[in-house]
């Protein structure tokens, strides 16, 4: 008899319910995204964003669900935004009374970490532990020693602004569109980098981050250039933070004699990062998987692999299912 696992993230801009059959295939996985809502404000309002989770969160899991009837429930149940959680939580708790399932909270941060294990049209292929887990989007960018699944180490993350973050304020000092990220990335193919030296801030001796004193460093030079060739800016800006990424990323496998990297998260799509990881990886002999672009962003189908890595570990599971919008992967991490 087929499995059917029905997944539900939630947790800031995305309305997300994903299908996976039997642990192996993923059946549906729909998105529905809250760009044009935020465009104007060039950030995500946490009040809109609960409204619209409200509002497109019956149809997004109807088209996911099909004809089906889902044997567990699963949702995001943190980090992320509070209202957005809330939206999750009611609307799994309704379909578990429903369907009579089991339901089961995920961790939003740990399903940016095994979205590397979908492989394309390929389906699924397993992690190697022990790695480094650089997780980096528009609200994190931090860097854990994964010894297994469920078994976590944080070893550093940012102490102020995401890499995600950092891009889209750059891109508002520039006056580009939004999401910045992808705006930066498409202006930096035209520009060179070794035009503008930016800092890299590589906080030696820590693998902690901090990228808002590079976004103040581009800020002073725009001030001081007021004809500055964006497309120069752009490129300069992100070889700087993708140089800071790398960099701390392979320091950390070498501390740690692993030789294995994933990289997850929004900012896992970025074109420049994956091939510089890929390149120092390979000089150092250490093997790295990326989440698929297609799911380096948030999305139930990342969710739903990790309910189902809860449902096979018997001593995974966790029933509960409290909201916790500053949840951290250390706190239930051995």
């Amino acid at each position: 008899m087929d499995f059917y696992l029905l997944a539900i993230e939630t947790t800031c801009d995305e309305t997300s319910a994903a299908l996976f059959k039997n642990g192996r295939e993923l059946v549906s996985n729909v998105v529905y995204s809250q760009v044009d809502i935020h465009k104007k404000y060039r950030g995500v309002v946490p009040e809109l964003a609960s409204r619209a989770h409200a509002a497109k969160i019956a149809g997004v899991i109807k088209e996911a669900l099909g004809k089906h009837k889902p044997d567990y429930i699963a949702f995001a149940n943190g980090p992320g935004l509070p209202g957005g959680l809330l939206v999750g939580r009611v609307a799994a708790e309704t379909l578990a009374m429903f369907y009579g399932a089991p339901i089961i909270g995920v961790n939003h941060l740990e399903g940016h970490l095994f979205a590397c294990e979908f492989d394309g049209d390929k389906g699924l292929k397993a992690l190697d532990f022990p790695l480094i887990s650089l997780i980096v989007s528009g609200g994190h960018t931090e860097l854990w020693l994964v010894k297994d699944c469920g078994r976590y180490k944080l070893l550093g993350k940012t102490r102020d602004d995401a890499a995600g973050e950092a891009f889209d304020k750059v891109a508002k000092l520039l006056g580009l569109g939004y999401p910045g990220g992808p705006e930066v990335s498409r202006r930096a193919l035209e520009g060179k980098a070794d035009k503008i030296n930016f800092p890299r801030p590589y906080m030696n001796g820590t693998f902690e981050f901090s990228f808002s004193g590079l976004k103040t460093a581009v800020s002073y030079y725009l001030q001081g250039n007021k004809n500055a060739d964006k497309a120069d800016v752009c490129a300069a800006f992100q070889a700087a933070v993708v140089d800071t990424l790398v960099k701390k990323t392979m320091d950390a496998a070498k501390k740690f004699k692993v030789k294995n990297i994933a990289v997850g998260g929004g900012v896992a799509a970025n074109a420049a990062l994956r091939a510089r990881m890929r390149e120092a990886a390979l000089k150092d002999g250490v093997n790295v998987r990326f989440a698929p672009r297609a799911l380096a962003g948030d999305n139930a189908a990342m969710i739903a692999l990790c309910a189902y890595k809860k449902i096979k570990g018997a001593k995974r599971k966790d029933d509960n299912i409290k909201i916790k919008p500053d949840m951290m992967l250390k706190n239930w991490g051995a």
